[in-house]
C-alpha cells in the first residue's frame, strides 16, 4: 500500500508522455545505476547527498523521486524537497517495481552530451514538417523535457553542430536520421530503447506521413495535412514547434487511449427511415 507521499508505477505510467508530467529525479547510487543504466523517461540523475544544493532548482515544479527500491534515498530526498516547499512524491517500489511493471525506460548512454545547464542541444534543417517536429516532441516528452532545438539552413546543419556542440538530426550523414524505409522518429525509438506498443503505433503514423506512404495508417494523411497547415501558419520554426507539440500530444493520447473509439453520433439527416 503506497504511503500518502508516494505514487505507484501504474499512476506514473499514466503521466509519462504528457505535457504536464512532473519532473522525475533518479537518485539511485552509482552501483545500482551501473547495474541498469537506464532511466524512467525524462528522468535526470541527481546526487542525493547534495540535495540541499540543488533542491531549490526545482521550485515551482511537482517532482517524483525514484531510487532502487523506493526506500530511504527517494523518501529522504522527497521529504527534503517538501521541506523546501516543493510538491514531491517518491515512487513506490522504485526502479525495481518500474521494471516489474514493464514501464518504458531510456538508455542513458544514448543521450547526447548535455550543456552546462543540463540540457541536450539538437540542430536540424529549417522549415520542419513531420520528422523534425515528431522527433523534438519525442525528446521533450520522453527523453529531455528541457531540450533545445536549433533550425538552420540545410547547408549549415553540420557546421552549426560542430561549432555549437549540438547533435544533428534528420539530415543525410547524421547518426540520428532515416535508416532504410524507417524515418528518424523510428531511429530515436530504437536508439533510446523506448520499447512501447503505444509509441510504435504512433511511429507507423509518423512514418507514413513523413515518407509519403499514406497507406501505412489511415491517420497518416491527417497528420500530413495538419503538419502542412502548421508550416503555413508560422514563419518562425521555433514558434511552429511549440504550437505543433499539442498535435503530437493528441495523436499520442489517441494511440494510448482511443484507438478503439469511434465517433458514432448521427445527425437527423443521417438517420435511417423507419
Amino acid at each position: 500500500m503506497p504511503g500518502p507521499d508516494s505514487i505507484t508505477s501504474q499512476q506514473l505510467f499514466r503521466l509519462i508522455g504528457l505535457p504536464d508530467c512532473p519532473v522525475i529525479i533518479d537518485v539511485r547510487d552509482d552501483d545500482d545505476f551501473a547495474a541498469d543504466p537506464r532511466v524512467i523517461p525524462t528522468a535526470t540523475r541527481r546526487d542525493y547527498t547534495r540535495v540541499a544544493d540543488w533542491a531549490r532548482d526545482l521550485a515551482g515544479h511537482a517532482v517524483i523521486v525514484t531510487c532502487q527500491r523506493g526506500l530511504k534515498l527517494s523518501q529522504g530526498v522527497a521529504a527534503w524537497l517538501r521541506h523546501e516547499g516543493i510538491a514531491a512524491e517518491s515512487l513506490d517500489g522504485g526502479h525495481e517495481d518500474w521494471l516489474a511493471q514493464n514501464g518504458p525506460l531510456v538508455r542513458d548512454s544514448a543521450l547526447p552530451r548535455r550543456d552546462s545547464l543540463g540540457r541536450t542541444l539538437w540542430v536540424t534543417r529549417a522549415r520542419p514538417k513531420i520528422d523534425r517536429i515528431a522527433c523534438p516532441w519525442l525528446i521533450r516528452r520522453f527523453v529531455d523535457r528541457n531540450a533545445i532545438f536549433l533550425f538552420v539552413a540545410q547547408s549549415e546543419v553540420m557546421s552549426v553542430a560542430d561549432r555549437f556542440g549540438a547533435t544533428p538530426f534528420d539530415i543525410d550523414g547524421a547518426f540520428w536520421s532515416h535508416r532504410g524505409e524507417r524515418c528518424t522518429f523510428d531511429t530515436m525509438l530504437e536508439e533510446f530503447g523506448l520499447n512501447s506498443d503505444v509509441l510504435e503505433r504512433l511511429a507507423v503514423v509518423v512514418r507514413g506521413a513523413d515518407t509519403d506512404r499514406l497507406d501505412l495508417a489511415p491517420q497518416s494523411a491527417g497528420l500530413l495535412a495538419a503538419s502542412l497547415g502548421f508550416s503555413r501558419m508560422y514563419k518562425d520554426d521555433v514558434a511552429q514547434l511549440e504550437a505543433s507539440l499539442s498535435l503530437y500530444d493528441a495523436f499520442y493520447r489517441w494511440c494510448r487511449d482511443a484507438v478503439g473509439e469511434a465517433h458514432n453520433w448521427v445527425g437527423h439527416q443521417g438517420k435511417a427511415a423507419k
